[in-house]
C-alpha cells in the first residue's frame, strides 16, 4: 500500500517527504511486531539489544562505553537498560580489577536462556518481513539504506 493510503495524505508528497515517511512507518511496522515478541520476556528492545551484545562478547565482560557503542539506539541510556537488567538477574555488574572507575558486564545463564529461546522466533519474524523481497531486492535494499544512511 503506498504511504500516502496508509496515512490518509490529501495533500501531494515530495518524493523526500515519501522516502521519510516511509522509513519512519515501516519502521514502526516491523518495531510493534518485534515488540510483541520480547513483551512475554519483559524486556525492551533496547533490554535485548544489550543482551545481544553481551552475548557477543563470548563470556568477556564489557564496559559501559564497548555496549553504548554498539546499541543500534545511539542514545538509549546505557547505565538504566544496564541496571533494569540487574534486577531481572539478565547481567551481572562488577568493578574491573584494573581500573576500579570501569564496571564490566556479563550476561547470565538466565540472559542466554532468554535469548536462546527468541532466537528462533525472531529469526522466523525477520524471515517473515524478508520473504515479500527477493534475495536481489534485499540485497538492492540493503544498498541502498546503506547509501541513504550515509
Amino acid at each position: 500500500m503506498k504511504i500516502e493510503d496508509e496515512i490518509k495524505s490529501t495533500v501531494e508528497l515530495t518524493m523526500a517527504k515519501k522516502v521519510l515517511l516511509n522509513l519512519t512507518f515501516t519502521r514502526n511496522v516491523v518495531g510493534d511486531s518485534f515488540l510483541e515478541i520480547v513483551k512475554p520476556y519483559d524486556i525492551s528492545g533496547e533490554q535485548y539489544n544489550v543482551l545481544r551484545i553481551l552475548r557477543g562478547q563470548k563470556g568477556k565482560p564489557a564496559n559501559m562505553a564497548c555496549i553504548q557503542e554498539r546499541m543500534l539506539a545511539k542514545t538509549s541510556n546505557t547505565t538504566r537498560l544496564v541496571d533494569k537488567l540487574l534486577v531481572k538477574d539478565l547481567v551481572v555488574r562488577k568493578v574491573c580489577p584494573e581500573n576500579r572507575r570501569k564496571m564490566e558486564i556479563t550476561i547470565t545463564e538466565k540472559g542466554l536462556k532468554i535469548l536462546e529461546e527468541l532466537d528462533p522466533i525472531l529469526i522466523e519474524h525477520e524471515n517473515r518481513f524478508a520473504e515479500k523481497l527477493t534475495t536481489a531486492e534485499l540485497e538492492q535494499f540493503n544498498y541502498l539504506l546503506e547509501k541513504y544512511r550515509s
